[in-house]
């Protein structure tokens, strides 16, 4: 039978307090298994905490699964402006225009955005005003879709050359102190700063047979 969808693992198909650390396959499904107690809402939840506590008022993001729990909470929180972009490097403008407004901001998009905000990056570059984002990865471990591994391998390199400070979380655990450090760094520093969250944090998605 030939493959009929997508299956996200996690954390559309799994409990949340497995998350997914290796697989085992059966019968052309994926069952996952996790030897790490922390659950995957713990580093989602995590994430906004550290939003708020450096009074971000405005989130820009393209709609993305992987920041599924931050955007939901920036949209339900009224001292937060949330806006959905068309495309990512719109949200390093209006930042932009936020930082003039006296208010703080965040961008939060997949890596397969970050080619899209390349010749955007050279706005921060030139004109030195905060920007902090968090990208979750892809392409990086366990990718079923071809077409997201380059961009993924390319993204940390890419954001550097273009003068963004990065920092790698691949466990739930780190989440929250390099989201701190780069908020901290983004804000007191006139800089621009990025997370990457690490494709096995997020999950591993796969085409499944029914």
């Amino acid at each position: 039978m030939a493959p009929t969808g997508i299956r996200l693992y996690p954390p559309a198909a799994l409990s949340v307090n497995r998350p997914l650390t290796k697989t085992r396959r059966h019968g052309g499904k994926v069952n996952a298994l996790s030897d790490d107690p922390l659950t995957i809402s713990d580093w989602q939840d995590d994430l906004f905490a550290v939003l708020k506590q450096h009074d971000i008022r405005h989130v820009a993001y393209v709609p993305d699964a992987g920041h599924a729990t931050a955007i939901r909470k920036a949209n339900a929180d009224e001292a937060i402006r949330s806006v959905v972009l068309t495309t990512e490097e719109e949200g390093i403008a209006y930042l932009a225009g936020a930082w003039l407004g006296g208010e703080r901001g965040a961008l939060l998009m997949q890596s397969s955005g970050v080619g899209n905000c390349i010749n955007t990056l050279a706005l921060v570059a030139c004109a030195r005003f905060p920007l902090l984002m968090a990208v979750t990865m892809r392409g990086d471990w366990a990718e079923f879709n071809a077409w997201q591994n380059p961009m993924g391998q390319a993204s940390e390199a890419a954001l550097k050359l273009m003068g963004v400070m990065t920092w790698r979380a691949d466990r739930p655990e780190d989440v929250r102190p390099l989201t701190h450090g780069a908020a901290t760094m983004a804000f007191n520093g006139d800089a621009a700063c990025a997370v990457l969250l690490g494709q096995r944090l997020i999950g591993e998605k796969q085409w499944v047979k029914e």
